[in-house]
């Protein structure tokens, strides 16, 4: 009899939790090979082919393209042994359960977390909330897991209507903070709430979001109404008939103008945006920063790259771009001010000063901005610098940079100079310690050697963590970029 195993998403690698489904590659009933690419995800990082580590016959699929799974969920199961096209032996897979008593042979080829070897704890905790997750009934995905009992397994049930009483399947762990002195015959139900910032802060003061009436389109519960019902118990308000206060403009708000807020278009936050969003956020919140920028007269520089790239013959190699120059500049920058090659430990109250200069670029793609890095840019000149940022553009706006190629910068050049625009002030990559940014070199009045011309001008702008370094390190560092962008020959001291 032919062993049926179940193929989990696996571990995608740097901390990666979840992945979207853009594309199946096989349907139920075909025939795969070990390792044959079974499905296209899309993670926050980059588009992966998931290979799968078994062969046989598919005979299920969880999942439909668009829709986003946590690792370790079912990705498919495949029938293998006899009939299934796989042959028996020695090892299997991680992600799979077998029924038989039987051992397949899988690959350990396939991603991270999953091989012919132990099992590999699931990373991910999905926090429990009082709704079940709202997916086609036909289509399991592994359950919650509850603290006290341990992980299980059980398929999602489709969407309860908003009268339908809580699951009881739910884990205990979701109920809400009580508040207190409310009325012991209050309405229980399903909780208006999407927003995991609106739970905490409910939580954090103790208000009872089944106690709430939203204020929002169809009665979900906002921001602003678990902020009234704060204000309303520290003022010693009437707990039991505890309402949401709506707002203002809800309040006053026609009939048309109610429709057009439920039909806006919403956008979900995830993938490379909901990563770009995250991060940046996280920088605002736990970096101080600061900006310092300065102009400076390029037009030696652009006669100097002119000069590089105007030597013919086959030996002549690529040509060198302006941003390989600019980057080439910031290694030499940063032997000179190693303070802003470095990283913030919180836990440890350390700044982490780092040996190697592996340096981001911005880069903007039709799936949004990326940052692919450069490893070991202090060991490269701009020729092999420029060689690697060409590499890595195209594969940007191919999709097909891999999670390692964007992820571990220490130091990021922003050219949005590309946009037309001079000046900006850069949000720093976080965890790093600062961002270059590099507006447009256009022609402008400037005094050169004591008269009035035109030169090529462009503005740089450096963004730092003020707990690095201060102004007169970050000044400094600025100084010789724009230095070097002034006379290029600066730089033949440090190559």
């Amino acid at each position: 009899m032919p062993q049926v195993l179940e193929f989990k998403l696996p571990d995608l690698g740097e901390g990666l939790t979840e992945a979207e489904i853009v594309r199946w590659l096989v349907e139920v009933g075909d025939v795969v090979a070990i390792d044959q690419p079974v499905v296209e995800v899309e993670t926050a990082k980059a588009m992966v082919e998931v290979p799968c580590p078994y062969g046989g016959v598919v005979t299920a699929r969880f999942g439909e393209e668009g829709s986003e799974l946590p690792v370790g969920a079912p990705l498919l199961t495949v029938a293998v042994g006899s009939g299934g096209g796989a042959d028996e032996g020695a090892g299997s897979g991680s992600g799979g359960a077998g029924s038989g008593a039987g051992e397949v042979e899988s690959s350990g080829n396939v991603l991270v977390g999953y091989g012919t070897g132990a099992p590999v704890a699931r990373r991910r905790r999905i926090r429990p909330t009082a709704l079940t997750a709202a997916a086609p009934a036909r289509v399991p995905v592994a359950a919650v897991p509850d603290p006290a009992s341990g992980p299980a397994v059980a398929p999602v049930q489709a969407p309860a209507p908003a009268a339908a009483p809580v699951s009881a399947a739910a884990p205990a762990a979701s109920a809400p903070v009580s508040v207190p002195g409310a009325a012991p015959d209050a309405v229980l139900g399903p909780v208006a709430v999407v927003s995991p910032l609106v739970r905490k802060l409910a939580r954090q003061h103790g208000v009872d979001l089944r106690q709430l009436v939203g204020s929002g389109p169809d009665g979900l519960i906002l921001r602003a109404d678990v902020e009234s019902a704060i204000r309303a118990l520290e003022e010693g308000a009437g707990v039991a008939s505890l309402t949401a206060v709506p707002r203002p403009e809800a309040v006053t708000e026609s009939a048309s103008g109610a429709v057009a807020r439920q039909s806006a278009h919403r956008i979900p936050l995830r993938g490379v945006r909901g990563a770009v969003a995250d991060k940046l956020a996280r920088s605002r919140r736990e970096i101080p920063d600061a900006t310092c920028w300065v102009d400076a007269d390029a037009t030696e520089l652009m006669a100097a790259r002119a000069a590089m790239n105007s030597t013919g013959g086959p030996a002549a190699g690529p040509k060198v771009s302006v941003l390989a120059l600019l980057a080439r500049i910031c290694t030499a920058a940063l032997a000179r001010f190693p303070e802003l090659n470095s990283t913030v430990d919180l836990e440890a109250r350390e700044i982490v000063r780092l040996p190697e200069v592996h340096l981001g670029f911005a880069a903007q793609t039709e799936r949004g901005l990326v940052v692919p890095v450069v490893r070991d840019a202090q060991a490269k000149n701009a020729e092999s610098i420029g060689a690697e940022i060409a590499r890595l553009t195209e594969a940007a706006r191919a999709g097909r940079l891999t999670p390692a190629e964007l992820t571990g910068g220490t130091f990021t050049l922003n050219n949005y100079g590309v946009f037309g625009v001079d000046g900006s002030t850069p949000i720093i990559n976080h965890p790093e310690a600062a961002m270059l940014g590099v507006g447009r070199i256009v022609p402008k009045p400037w005094v050169h050697q004591g008269e009035l011309a035109v030169r090529q001008v462009v503005q740089l702008s450096l963004t730092f963590d003020h707990r690095v370094c201060d102004g007169g390190t970050a000044g400094g560092f600025l100084r010789y970029i724009a230095d070097c962008v002034e006379q290029p020959a600066v730089l033949l001291r440090t190559l």
